[in-house]
């Protein structure tokens, strides 16, 4: 075609006319280019025969143009077809699993290709293309990366690999890009079965014909719990105990596995084997944090840390450690002191705090550093040391037994408290085996030396000689007696009765002559007393004495004439008085004889009054009328307010009959004040 547009313009240039544009690969195209080289010719002979040159030369060019298209056609589309039979291409979030179709044969026991054998390959397609991987004999699987989301760990199980050897569980890890390069596992001696080695947070290319990678999600499968996956967390109050499940056996008469190190606390698994780690309780615990742990190599039991409260310490009484090595000293002849790590009990005590310790393999015995008062007695302290102690029973010399209570106060220091342990094991130890025989044993030989009274009596005195005893027995056990108090001492009831009769009779004697010098001392008082209150009045007596003295004899010539004085006065009295009784005589004879003549003078008035009075009135009405005035004197009455009843008209009764008495009587001339009549004037 650019050669006949070529020809076109060169004929153009000759003829000086534009010719019109032939299509591309079109017939017409090339019947104008005939015709127009007839034209040509006829118009000019001299051209014609090159115009046929150029014509032949058109068309033998075109039947090659045509045949080289095809060919590179036919080329181009048997490449595109190679290709299509031998590329992969393989996304970012996958992996190709290669499968080769034929090839030679694995060698027996081996599941997985490492040298062009048949079957799954090792090596994995990253993503990308990937050419010459021809499908008749590759088989490629695209399988999903492995994605361990944060806070989980994943587990894996190797299908293909050296056996793992029989003293061991897990296989054991190899440098093989966290299990990402299978090739480099199978040819660094991975072993087959679950692994040591496991997968943290991250994404992974995994080929999962050699791996089997357990999660979370499908953690049943192998009996495991979900939570087994997840990061372990021990809270800061806490301190894990370990136990591993694989590695050397634990060297007999040991306890726990011995602390081994760079093993990053138990996460790198094969470090802790490498580096002689034994399977079993260890010796070494987990501390507070966050920890990547396979749980098909540890188990972790969260425990509280030990707490030492104030006023004690600990003394840690191991039963692990490095080989035992007294530092106690000579002097100390009864126990062994190690250094802290070594098995034994530590020189060091541990103070009041918090503190991580493995308390499977060690104990912790709580020495209280402030004073300890033991009771041997009914009460106990919140120590509940003296728990099992009660009243000492002793017997004295005259063969009576009786209880005491007992109180002992004990003081252990600091530094001495890991020599006490040492020697007697614990505090209750040291109380049941120590004191209480010490204590008890001297009350009751001391008893025995004198009689109920005298042990009584002598209280204080028993009391220091127990306390200078017991503080020399119990300092070879380093502890400080700071004192011994004798309590309640309860001797024999019927003992007690005659000595409480016989005080009682004492102490009524002594009261009673308390009361008598009282008495005769109140007497005393009141003597003196009396005395100081008269001796103003013995003062004025002996004054009056004086003076009566004076007075008597001055009396005494006054009685001289006062006796002939009354002598005359007697003489003269008598005459007088003789002379008023014989007058009162003769007056009360007078009076006599004029009281009876008015008497009967009286008594004829009123019998001339009553004669009078019947006569008067008659016997029967004088009597009414009498009667009348004595009932009227003393207000008797004698008709009633109301009177109801009659005699059928006819007036009667006494009233009316005294009334008309009183009427009919003849008015009568009234007596004389003298009661005397007229007419019997």
């Amino acid at each position: 075609m650019i050669i006949l547009r070529r020809q076109q313009q060169l004929d153009d240039d000759v003829t000086g006319t534009e010719s019109p544009p032939v299509a591309p690969g079109s017939a017409s195209g090339a019947d104008f280019g005939v015709g127009q080289g007839d034209a040509v010719a006829r118009l000019h002979p001299e051209r014609g025969l090159r115009a046929e040159l150029v014509t032949m030369l058109h068309l033998i060019l075109s039947d090659w143009l045509y045949l080289s298209v095809a060919v590179v056609v036919l080329l181009l589309g048997a490449v595109l077809l190679l290709m299509m039979l031998g590329t992969h291409v393989i996304a970012e979030d996958e992996s190709g699993l290669v499968i080769k179709r034929f090839g030679p044969p694995l060698p027996a026991g081996r599941l997985i290709a490492t040298a062009g054998e048949a079957g799954y390959q090792a090596r994995m397609l990253s993503p990308g293309w990937h050419f010459f991987l021809w499908r008749w004999q590759y088989k490629i699987e695209k399988v999903p990366v492995i994605v361990v989301p944060p806070g989980e760990v994943a587990l894996v199980v190797a299908a293909d690999g050296t056996p793992t050897p029989s003293e061991r569980v897990l296989g054991r890890e190899v440098e093989c890009n966290r299990f990402q390069d299978a090739e480099a596992f199978l040819h660094n001696g991975g072993e087959r079965g679950r692994q040591i080695g496991f997968l943290t947070a991250g994404t992974y290319r995994i080929n999962t014909a050699l791996f089997e990678v357990v999660t979370a999600r499908d953690a049943d499968r192998y009996g495991l719990r979900g939570s087994d996956l997840r990061v372990f967390q021990v809270p800061p109050d806490r301190v894990g105990i370990v136990t591993v499940l694989d590695g050397r056996p634990i060297t007999a008469g040991d306890l726990a596995g011995p602390m081994v190190p760079s093993h990053e606390s138990y996460q790198n698994g094969q470090k802790f084997i490498a580096a002689g780690g034994c399977r079993g309780l260890q010796e070494e615990v987990l501390l507070s944090g966050a920890w990547n742990l396979n749980p098909w190599f540890v188990r972790v039991e969260l425990i509280p840390l030990v707490e030492i409260p104030i006023g004690y310490v600990g003394v840690v009484v191991s039963y692990v450690g490095k080989e035992h090595v007294d530092v106690s000293g000579e002097s100390f002849s009864h126990g062994d002191l190690v250094e802290k790590g070594r098995k034994g009990v530590w020189v060091e005590p541990l103070l009041p705090g918090k503190h991580p310790l493995n308390t499977y393999v060690m104990k912790v015995e709580l020495v209280p550093t402030t004073n300890i008062v033991l009771n041997w007695a009914q009460r106990n302290e919140a120590h509940h040391y003296d728990e099992r102690l009660s009243s000492i029973q002793v017997r004295s010399r005259d063969g009576f037994s009786f209880s005491l209570d007992v109180s002992q106060i004990i003081h252990i220091g600091m530094k001495t408290a890991p020599r006490v342990i040492s020697r007697v094991g614990s505090m209750q130890n040291l109380v049941d085996h120590v004191l209480q025989p010490t204590v008890g044993n001297y009350f009751r030989n001391s008893a025995q030396q004198v009689t109920v009274l005298d042990f009584l009596s002598a209280r204080t005195e028993r009391q220091r000689e127990a306390f200078e005893h017991i503080k020399l027995a119990v300092a070879t056990y380093d502890v400080e007696c700071i004192d011994t108090l004798i309590g309640d001492i309860t001797p024999p009831a019927e003992l007690m009765k005659t000595q409480t009769d016989r005080k009682i009779a004492e102490e009524l004697q002594l009261t009673y002559e308390v009361q008598r010098e009282a008495q005769v001392k109140r007497q005393a008082l009141s003597r003196e007393t009396a005395i100081a209150d008269m001796q103003g009045e013995v003062v004025r007596s002996e004054q009056m004495v004086r003076i009566s003295e004076k007075n008597a004899l001055a009396a005494v010539e006054t009685s001289r004439g006062e006796a002939a004085s009354v002598r005359m006065r007697a003489e003269a009295e008598s005459q007088s008085m003789k002379l008023r009784a014989d007058a009162e005589a003769e007056a009360t004879r007078l009076r006599g004889e004029a009281e009876a003549e008015a008497m009967r003078a009286m008594g004829t008035a009123r019998a001339e009054t009553y004669r009078l009075g019947q006569d008067a009135l008659g016997a029967q009405g004088y009597t009414a009328l009498q009667l009348a005035s004595i009932l009227g004197e003393n207000r008797v009455k004698l008709v009633p307010d109301i009177a109801v009843g009659g005699t059928g008209g006819t007036s009667g009764g006494l009233a009316e009959v005294l009334i008309s008495r009183m009427l009919a009587a003849p008015e009568k001339t009234p007596l004389p004040s003298n009661g005397k009549s007229h007419a019997a004037q």
